[in-house]
């Protein structure tokens, strides 16, 4: 076992998913994202945990993610949010992924690997309301209902569509959800009247969750939040969620450096005075940015210890300090849950992005430790 880890406490995501399930009562169903390895969590280990936590629908990105969850063993409805090549559509049928449908070209390719499969493929119809990635427009929704309704090896199982600013309380971008929410509203209404039973009907992602009742509809799509994060910096009323990843390491080697020494590539810091300087075994490889160099600090024990001189490829320096009990092979938290220390959202705007950038980034060079 490497000295740096991520470890992935799975008992904090269980909790997590209760806290949303609290929000959105007990008819809304949950799908938890596990696209990206489930965000650097690890997908098969987080899939099971979270739909024992009462997940009902799992979602990936990619074919090869779906297939890696079915010959793990699960067994749950997997939405694939993103569009697929024509080639990958045999696997789709296969594994019995649920892919989106945002156009006619699309769906009946869909449905002749399904005729030539012999298999009937449940699909969810996408709407663009407003996001302009995939989906078709609002006032299309009812023909392409009726069009995919009409094809014999397709089923449809649900409509969706995606919130682009559900996580900001400006007015502006308030008035835009609600568009959104109302647009996608009028396209459930007409697939309806097309006589089309849309099915299972969601919008709503993290922000949805937190801030807008309206977007739920009948199952939430919630990411950010599952693993532990907080999608409103100011949300009036937060749900209880912990991060669930925590990312360390342990002190390899401690070295008296004396002032006006200088540490790592570039000779970007120089000791003010002498200082005790330990060397941990992460780097840039491992996912820790090097952008992030002289802008982070790393928790030993209580306290909080600056990371000085460039970030390397594969170890950092941490200064701590003239005098220190800190000793070897103590351990050192980049980021997690303790509230002493950074978390992923800290790094995150150190850098000016967001925490599922910081967990996916953590290489799988890492060791991933499960903890209930």
């Amino acid at each position: 076992m490497r000295a740096t880890r991520a470890c992935i406490h799975l008992g904090r995501l269980k909790s997590n998913i209760t806290a949303i399930r609290s929000r959105v009562g007990a008819g809304t169903a949950i799908c938890v994202p596990i696209k990206a390895d489930a965000y650097g969590h690890g997908a098969v280990r987080v899939a099971v945990a979270a739909i024992r936590a009462g997940a009902s629908h799992l979602a990936v990105a990619s074919v090869q993610e779906g297939v890696e969850l079915r010959e793990s063993g699960i067994v749950a409805p997997v939405l694939l949010l993103s569009l697929p090549l024509p080639e990958e559509l045999p696997d789709i049928v296969a594994h019995r992924m649920t892919p989106l449908i945002a156009d006619g070209e699309f769906a009946r390719a869909v449905a002749d690997a399904a005729e030539a499969a012999g298999e009937r493929t449940a699909v969810h119809l996408k709407i663009d309301t407003g996001m302009c990635r995939i989906g078709c427009r609002p006032e299309e929704a009812a023909s392409l209902a009726r069009l995919v309704a009409g094809m014999d090896s397709l089923i449809i199982e649900g409509t969706s569509t995606h919130l682009a600013v559900a996580d900001s309380l400006a007015p502006d971008d308030l008035a835009f959800t609600k568009t959104q929410i109302a647009r996608f509203s009028d396209a459930l209404l007409s697939i309806r009247q097309a006589g089309v039973d849309p099915g299972i009907a969601h919008a709503a992602n993290s922000g949805g969750v937190a801030l807008h009742p309206d977007s739920r509809f009948d199952m939430v799509r919630p990411g950010l939040l599952v693993y532990g994060y907080q999608p409103v910096d100011d949300d009036p009323d937060p749900l209880p969620v912990a991060p669930v990843m925590e990312f360390d390491t342990r002190i390899v080697f401690l070295k008296m450096v004396r002032r006006g020494e200088s540490v790592s590539y570039g000779r970007a810091w120089t000791a003010d005075r002498d200082t005790l300087i330990a060397t941990l075994p992460v780097g840039y490889a491992d996912g820790l940015a090097r952008s992030l160099s002289g802008r982070l600090n790393a928790l030993i024990g209580d306290r909080l210890y600056p990371v000085v001189g460039r970030i390397c490829m594969d170890q950092c320096m941490v200064d701590l300090g003239p005098e220190s009990e800190v000793r070897r092979w103590d351990r050192a938290v980049l980021f997690g849950p303790d509230p002493r220390g950074p978390s992923a959202a800290d790094l995150a705007r150190v850098l000016g992005t967001i925490p599922y950038e910081i967990t996916c980034g953590i290489n799988r060079r890492v060791p991933r430790v499960y903890v209930d």
